[in-house]
């Protein structure tokens, strides 16, 4: 079973101005692929954005509920899984192997009759 580690980021809040990309929704698009592209290529698979609640501090014993956009990303660990080299038993029949299983003392031979 493959395991991973998560990594989450906030997600872009204001675009990138880039020659051509004119719009405010084009500069946005433009902020998260390089934001994606950046993760991809440390390794990171996207999962999903998420829009979760923050709890704030506001004032001295007041508190406000922020809400915050969220990618999460994940990758296969390294090394755990690397080490882990299964191999299956060998296993022999006792007639392939020419000598019988051992039987406890008085017991009875499996292919003796009993006596009537």
């Amino acid at each position: 079973m493959t395991r991973y580690e998560y990594k989450v980021v906030p997600a872009p809040r204001r675009g990138e101005k880039a020659k051509g990309v004119k719009t405010p929704e084009g500069r946005f698009a433009l902020a998260l692929e390089s934001l994606m592209n950046t993760m991809a290529a440390e390794g990171w698979e996207y999962q999903r954005a998420e829009l979760l609640p923050s709890d704030e501090r506001q004032g001295l014993t007041g508190s406000t509920t922020q809400w915050r956009n969220v990618l999460i990303f994940r990758r296969a660990r390294r090394g755990e899984m690397d080490a882990f080299d299964p191999r299956p038993l060998a296993t022999v029949a006792p007639e392939a192997s020419g000598t019988a299983p051992a039987r406890p003392e008085g017991a009875p031979d499996a292919g003796a009759r009993p006596a009537p």
